[in-house]
C-alpha cells in the first residue's frame, strides 16, 4: 500500500503525449509528456511562441487538448470544466477585484466554495499573516504597491488549498528588485505550504533560482527537463546550451570519439578535448560550447586541458565581474568572465593572450 501511495505522489500530475493544434496542420505543442510529483515546483521555460503558455492553459482548462491526456491524482481532467479542476492561478496582471478590499478579495474564493463566515474570517486572517500583510485587510488594491498586490494575488490563489497552483509570468510587471523579493516570497510560501506549482516564465534566472525542475521548450517540443544544475552544467543540446545562461560557441570538426570524450579541431588548427554530446560522430561538423566563467586567462592556478591563442579586443566592467572580449586566430570571438578582484588582468587592445579551460566544462554538439 505504501509503495502505491508513493508512486501516486511521484506521478501526481501526468501529461501523457499531449498535443495541441489550432489549425489542424501545425502542432504548437508536440507529444508533451511529463510526470510531476506532489509538492514539486516545475517551471516551463522557453522563448515566446514555444508552447509553454499553451501547456499551462490546457492544464487550467482554458484551452482544449487536441490529443493525449492530463491527469491529477490518477484522475483524468482532460474533459473537466475549468471551474471543477480545483486549480489556483496567479497572473502577471494580478486580476484582483478593484472594488473589493484585500480581505474581501481573499474571502471571495472561499465564499464560492460555501465556507462559513467564521471559517472565512479565520482563513483570511491566517493568509494575511502568511504574506505579512496583517494590517492591510481593509485597503483596496489601488492603495497597494505592485509587489503587495502580487502577494495578495498569490495568497488568493492559495487560500482555498487548490490541488495545483499555476503561475503565468507572475512577476513580469515588477522591477528587478521587486522581482527578486517576490521570487523569495513564492519560494518561502512553497516551502511552508508544500503546494504543487507549474510556473511559466521566459526569465532563465528566475527559473534557475526557484525550480525543482525546468522543462525547456522550443517550437512546441521539450528539449530537456532536468534540475537547474543539470540544465546549466550538462545541456542536452546546443539550443539548451544557448538558451540557459551564456555560452561561447566555436565551430569545429570531430577527429575522434571515445566513450564520452571527443577531440575536435577548430578553424585555427588547434585541437580541443571536450565532452561528446549525444549524436556526435567521427568526421562530422561540431559546435563547441563553453561558458565564459569556465574560461581562464594564463597565467592561472586553475587546471586545464585546452588552450587557445587569442587577441584582446575590449573589456566591459559589470560590477562584480569583468567581461573580456577576445578575437580568435580564425576571426571568431570568445568572451571570458573574470571576478572583479586584484587578480583581474589588464590588457591593451591587440595584446596576445592564451585562453584555457577543462574538458569537463566543454561540450561538442552536432552542428
Amino acid at each position: 500500500m505504501q509503495s502505491t501511495d508513493q508512486e501516486s505522489a511521484e506521478n501526481y500530475l501526468v501529461f501523457n503525449e499531449v498535443k495541441k493544434t489550432y489549425d489542424q496542420k501545425t502542432l504548437v505543442v508536440k507529444d508533451f509528456s511529463l510526470n510531476v510529483a506532489k509538492g514539486e515546483f516545475i517551471t516551463l521555460l522557453g522563448p515566446s511562441g514555444s508552447g509553454k503558455s499553451t501547456v499551462l492553459m490546457m492544464l487550467a482548462g482554458f484551452e482544449g487538448v487536441t490529443s493525449g491526456d492530463i491527469s491529477v491524482g490518477g484522475v483524468s481532467i482532460t474533459r473537466t470544466a475549468p471551474y471543477n479542476r480545483n486549480i489556483g492561478m496567479v497572473f502577471q496582471s494580478y486580476a484582483l477585484f478593484p472594488h473589493m478590499t484585500i480581505a474581501e478579495n481573499l474571502a471571495y474564493p472561499l465564499s464560492l466554495r460555501k465556507k462559513t463566515k467564521e471559517q472565512i474570517k479565520q482563513r483570511v486572517k491566517e493568509y494575511l499573516a502568511l504574506i505579512e500583510m496583517q494590517d492591510f485587510g481593509g485597503r483596496y488594491p489601488g492603495q497597494l504597491s505592485g509587489g503587495q498586490r502580487q502577494r495578495v494575488a498569490l495568497a488568493r490563489a492559495l487560500i482555498f488549498e487548490p490541488s495545483l497552483v499555476l503561475m503565468d509570468e507572475p512577476l513580469g510587471a515588477l522591477d528587478k528588485k521587486l522581482r527578486e523579493q517576490m521570487q523569495y516570497e513564492i519560494s518561502r510560501l512553497h516551502e511552508a505550504l508544500g503546494f504543487t506549482v507549474i510556473y511559466v516564465t521566459h526569465d532563465q534566472t528566475e527559473a534557475l533560482s526557484m525550480s525543482d525542475r525546468i522543462a525547456v521548450f522550443n517550437a512546441g517540443v521539450v528539449q530537456q527537463c532536468a534540475t537547474p544544475a543539470e540544465l546549466y552544467e550538462r545541456p542536452a543540446n546546443a539550443f539548451v546550451a544557448d538558451f540557459i545562461g551564456e555560452n561561447n560557441f566555436i565551430a569545429g570538426k570531430v577527429d575522434s570519439v571515445e566513450n564520452d570524450t571527443a577531440l575536435v579541431t577548430v578553424p585555427s588548427g588547434e585541437q580541443v578535448k571536450t565532452q561528446a554530446a549525444a549524436g556526435i560522430r567521427l568526421g562530422q561538423k561540431a559546435k563547441l560550447s563553453v561558458r565564459p566563467e569556465k574560461l581562464f586567462i594564463l597565467p592561472t592556478d586553475h587546471a586545464y586541458d585546452n588552450h587557445m591563442k587569442a587577441k584582446f579586443v575590449t573589456r566591459h566592467y559589470v560590477g562584480d565581474f569583468i567581461r573580456y572580449y577576445f578575437e580568435l586566430a580564425d576571426g571568431g570571438e570568445i568572451n571570458v568572465k573574470v571576478l572583479n578582484d586584484r587578480s583581474a588582468p589588464l590588457f591593451a587592445e591587440g595584446d596576445s593572450a592564451e585562453i584555457v579551460w577543462q574538458r569537463n566544462d566543454c561540450f561538442a554538439y552536432p552542428a
